[in-house]
Order: C-alpha cells, then structure tokens, then sequence
C-alpha cells in the first residue's frame, strides 16, 4: 500500500434512504479513526446520559455542527476524517440538493460512493433513486453497506436478498457495486473493526473498502477546456493586460497555443499563462485556477468556454438533449422560462419536448407524460434562447453537466446527450467561420469605446407599419449627432436595393438571409464603435434571436414603438404613443443613458 503522503485527498459521498443509518455511519468513521476533537466522543455521551437520551453517534454531526464557529471543520455538504492511509471529504447525498448542484457545476468531484441501505427494511424507492443519479453522474467506485444487520439477528439469508435485489437494479443502469458489507453502524460491527457477530462474511470493512478505492485521475489527457469566468484588464503603472481567467475542466494550454472561444468562434494565441501571486508559467493543467493573455486582444465574454485549435472542438447549439433529474416540488412544465447553467454560462431555457419519463424508483417509463415531477428522470429536449459550448456526456464530464435554475434555485440538473439542430445553425456555423478568420484591428473595441465617449449599440427600432418609426430612428440620429456620437441611421431600404440586391425581388421567403446580412453589416458598424439605429415592421423574438446569433446580444437594445404589439418580442422599451419625434427619440436616449451607453451627465 502507497504511503499516504503520496496519496490525494479522496472525495466520498454516502447516499441512502432517509432513517437508514447514513448519519450513524458517517459519525462511527469519525470515532473509529480518531478524527473527532478531543473529548467530543465523551461530551456527547454525557449530554446524552443528563436527558436520559439513548446515546447514537449521529448526535456526532449535530454536535460538530454547533461548533463551526470554533473552527471544526464540517459542514453541511462535507465532513472531513483520515485513515492511515488518506484523507477522506464525504459529500452530501445525493438526493441533497446542494450535492446535485455541486457535482453538476464542478464544485465537488465525487469519485467513489457508498450506499446506505437498512438490512431491516431493505431496498428502498430512496436506493434506487440514488443508485441511479450515481449512474447519471459518472460515479462507478460504488459499495453498498447493508446496515442494522444487529436488528436481523446478523442474518445471513436477509443480507445476501439484499444483495441480489439491489444488485439486479444496478446492473439495469449500468453499474456494479464492488462489495457488499454487512455492518452495525450503532455497534461498530465491520466499520473500522471485523465483526465476531458474522463469521460468515469474509469480506473487507468500510475503512479497508474506502481505502481500496482508488483516486479519479483528472483528465489530463483531454481536449482542452476552460470556462471563461471573467476577462480582467490592468491599468495601474502602465500595466495593459487583459487577463482571461477561468478554471481548467480539462487538458492542458501552453504559451504559443492557439485558443479558439465558443460559442463565438473567435480565435487567438495564448502570450503568456498568469497566476496569482505566481513566476511566470508555461503551461497549466485540468483542475488548475489560472488565467492568459492573447496575442491579439479579441472580445470575449464570461461563458464562453475556451479551447485548443488543434484538438477536438466542444459541440454548440441552442437546442440539446439531456438526461434529466428533477428535485424540485414544483413540476418541470413547458409553457415556463428557467435558467440553464453549465460551467461559467447562464441561458434562459425551455423544455421543448419530453421523450420519456423514468421513475428511478422502479425503472418504469412514461413516454405520454406532460410534466415532470419531483424525483422523475426523464429524457428531454431544451431550446434554449442563445447558443452555448458544451461536450457530451461520456466525453468530457465537467462541461457536460447542467443545473436548472427555478427561481433562484437549484431544481434539478442532468447531463447533456446530444447537440440538436436548431433554427440558427446555418447562421451560427457563418460567424464562427467569420470569427475564426476575423482579422483584428490595432484598435480595440474599449479604445474606440473611450476615444468615442460611447458603447456601440445597435438600436432596433420595431412596430406595426405608419407608427412613426423612421422619424423616430432619424431624430435620434440627428439628436446623438449634435452630442457629439459617432451615431448612423441605416434604412432597411438601403439594404435591400444594396447589399441585398441580388436576393430582393420582393420575395419575402429570404427574409432569413435578408436578416443574416442585415446582422453581418450592423457587426462591421459596431466594431467600428458607431451606434447604428435601424427601423424594421414588427420583428419577432425569432428575428432578433437569428441577429443575436450575429451580434453579441449585450449590444442590442430593441424599441417597440406603437400601442399595439403584435409579436413575441422580448423587447427593452415600449413606446405606445408616437407624440412627436422630438420627444419619442428623446426617451430613447434615456433608455441608452440608463443603459451607461452614453453619458447621463448630472
């Protein structure tokens, strides 16, 4: 056996139904290797003996939880103990919601389970439950404690019923246990010590199992992805970095590498690899907090996830697949928005189609089923209202696992299967050939932004026909003009007897293409810095969200100018009454000035 100095810290997580012995487990492990504080052990029980309580090692977690305060290290997601051989983080279970949301988002790595199941009751709806988000969460170092074997007598017949049932389920999902140990958490049989109640197993104790299982090996030898947290620039002593931070989910990046973003597509090479209070690196590996520099400074956003040109490249849609698992009491519903959020990206989310409900109690399906109910696994279909990066489940574990967000919190996460055609591909496959080839200026977007006093923005201007859009958008031109912006109307007019010309003919079944090039030239005005205000009857959410595909979204602002409104658009500002164009253009410009497009001055 390894010296325990060369050994990692091992992330555990103890699942089971409610009541069966997974508190007492966890407090006879901290007893049995010494990893309580002193006289703790000895306090318990003598509050126990003073209310005339029966004493159990659960009251160990409560007890340690009353004393965060004072420094002990346990919480509600994780406790902490040590054999001889490691340390050891157990995690919360998994039907615990903060253990989904840690291991969906990348907080906690679970690398080996145990499932607590109560040898007097036996399997139960929780088991399978937990047996099966294990499946769907990668975790395949699983053991099963069959606990309270003093309260069956030490039966050998009740364990090996036990055995076969529970072992008949995972091998439906997909997984085996590497062993079954009877044990008496209460009584200490089989934890850390052998038992002398039962000869008749000659199998390993919790401790030796735990230290049989081995370290997960981070994934190294990946494709490289980072998710993008946030871009931070330096100013202070002349000092003009841009700083990409994240932290890496996989592979490695040396300097001289070329890095593709996605979804965008945009591509540059790492200068130099920065660290916090760190020399300078050549190179960072998976689980590593870091950050980078590019050669040519390009526009990125938290979200997107970073790779290497010269390997596998991560999969974009705005519509996926996914296996889902549902916790909230509130029923997973179509006709609702929630939030998707895998690694550093947050999108809003719909559930477009449901192809089967699984109850993970029982392995049944539904493939009729309207809704998604508490504790339901399903197969399900998300449309989602922008792009993002992701790998597949079975590829790269750490950028293929979702959490949904239902108002503001943590409902339920799953894994994505499959990229999925959405409406904006043939779009979105344009930019990213157009990001890749994209030839940068000397100028960045924040010199022109400062050297202009302004953001540029595109100002979709929207409404029924004869509702006084073209004077509004050129009465705000002339307005921000004697600002002093660097501002221009373009009329769709302009476009379609120009650059549209050769599609026009007053067919309107180009209306995508129409829309696609509309995008392609409000891009090129942007990254000129300009502010561009253009008029278009009555644009749908889809409309905007082809642009989008197009133009970063954090750049569009959309008016919607008349009483009635007659689309989905999710637009910014409503103007139900045209008075004059004085006086419309100017609560536009309000908007812009609350938006810090251009200066409000006080």
């Amino acid at each position: 056996m390894n010296n325990k100095t060369e050994e990692q810290d091992l992330n555990l997580v103890i699942a089971g139904h409610v009541d069966h012995g997974k508190s007492t487990i966890i407090g006879r492990m901290l007893a049995d290797t010494d990893s309580l504080p002193d006289g703790k052990l000895e306090q318990v029980k003598e509050t126990c003996r003073k209310n005339s309580k029966p004493f159990e090692y659960a009251f160990l977690l409560d007890a340690l939880k009353d004393e965060q305060a004072q420094g002990i290290t346990i919480d509600s997601a994780r406790v902490f103990f040590q054999t001889d051989y490691r340390q050891y983080i157990i995690l919360d279970a998994p039907g615990h919601i903060e253990f989904l949301k840690n291991m969906v988002t990348g907080a906690a790595r679970a690398e080996a389970a145990l499932l607590v199941i109560d040898a007097s009751e036996g399997v139960r709806e929780n088991s399978r439950r937990h047996g099966y988000m294990l499946s769907m969460l990668g975790i395949k170092q699983i053991a099963v404690v069959v606990n309270k074997m003093d309260l069956v007598d030490y039966d050998e017949d009740t364990y090996n019923q036990i055995v076969e049932e529970y072992t008949d389920f995972l091998t439906e999902i997909g997984l085996e246990a590497e062993r079954f140990i009877p044990v008496s958490g209460m009584l200490g049989d089989n934890v850390a010590d052998r038992s002398g109640n039962m000869d008749w197993f000659e199998g390993k104790t919790v401790l030796e199992q735990l230290d049989s299982f081995e370290n997960a090996a981070l994934p190294h030898n990946k494709p490289y992805r980072m998710p993008v947290q946030d871009v931070y620039k330096f100013t202070k002593g002349g000092d003009d970095r841009r700083i990409v931070a994240g932290t890496v989910a996989a592979g490695e990046l040396n300097v001289g590498d070329e890095v593709v973003f996605y979804p965008s597509g945009k591509k540059s090479t790492v200068k130099t690899i920065e660290g916090f209070e760190e020399d300078k690196q050549h190179k960072v590996k998976v689980g590593k907090a870091t950050g980078f520099t590019l050669d040519e400074q390009i526009y990125i956003t938290r979200g997107e996830l970073a790779s290497r040109a010269d390997e596998a490249e991560p999969q974009v849609s705005a519509r996926i697949k996914a296996n889902l698992f549902w916790l909230a009491r509130q029923d997973l519903v179509k006709d609702k928005v929630y939030h998707l959020k895998l690694g550093t990206a947050k999108v809003k989310a719909r559930l477009e189609k449901i192809n089967r409900v699984i109850d993970a109690s029982n392995l049944n399906q539904d493939e009729a089923k309207e809704k998604i109910e508490r504790h339901d696994v399903a197969e399900v279909v998300f449309k989602l209202d922008k792009a993002m990066a992701f790998d597949l489940a079975g590829e790269i574990e750490e950028t293929s696992r979702f959490v949904i967000v239902d108002d503001f919190e943590i409902a339920g996460g799953g894994i994505i299967s499959e990229a999925m055609e959405d409406e904006q591909s043939w779009v979105r496959e344009k930019v990213m050939r157009r990001n890749y080839n994209w030839e940068q200026s000397l100028i960045s977007r924040e010199d022109r932004a400062e050297k202009y006093n302004q953001k540029s923005t595109l100002i979709l201007i929207t409404g029924e026909e004869d509702v006084g859009k073209k004077p509004t958008a050129k009465a705000l031109e002339k307005r921000l003009f004697n600002d002093g912006k660097v501002v221009y109307f373009l009329g769709i007019g302009n476009l379609l007897y120009g650059v549209d010309a050769d599609i026009k003919n007053g067919d309107n079944g180009h209306k995508e293409e129409h829309l696609r090039r509309l995008a392609e030239v409000s891009h090129l005005m942007l990254d000129a810095g300009a502010i561009l205000v253009v008029t278009a009857v009555e644009l749908t959410q889809s409309d905007l969200e082809l642009i989008k595909t197009t133009v970063n979204p954090q750049q569009i602002e959309t008016v919607w100018l008349g009483d009635r409104v007659t689309t989905d658009l999710e637009f910014d500002l409503h103007i139900p009454e045209f008075t004059s164009e004085a006086e419309v253009s100017a609560q536009i410009k309000g908007l812009l000035q609350d938006r810090g497009i251009i200066f409000r001055p006080w």
